[in-house]
């Protein structure tokens, strides 16, 4: 793995796991808290800090998973070359996507 893909990984890692633990936390708050799922889309509607958390969320699990996975298929597989890059960057491109439109279609709804 280079250098760029090393500290990115390790970067994205640290936003992973505070990100992680806020949204753990805030689950169970919400189960312990009887809130039912409309209650959930009332408190996330038009929330910023909510959309911008997940964006943020999104984007850093956009970024370290294919970095994971691409290391591992270069391993395991041993997968070489341009191919598994773009095949990388279409994964990549995939997660931000559906983050994106998930984390949007809870703000909005």
């Amino acid at each position: 793995m280079n250098a760029g893909l090393y500290i990115a990984q390790r970067g994205t890692a640290v936003i992973l796991a505070f990100a992680v633990t806020v949204h753990l936390v805030t689950i169970i708050y919400a189960i312990r808290g009887g809130l039912t799922a409309g209650d959930i889309l009332a408190r996330t509607h038009g929330n910023r800090w909510f959309l911008g958390f997940y964006l943020l969320f999104v984007l850093a699990a956009a970024i370290h998973a294919p970095i994971g996975v691409r290391s591992i298929l270069r391993e395991w597989g041993r997968w070489r070359g341009r191919s598994l890059d773009l095949a990388m960057l279409a994964f990549s491109a995939l997660l931000l996507v559906l983050g994106v439109r998930a984390a949007l279609a809870v703000y909005l709804t």
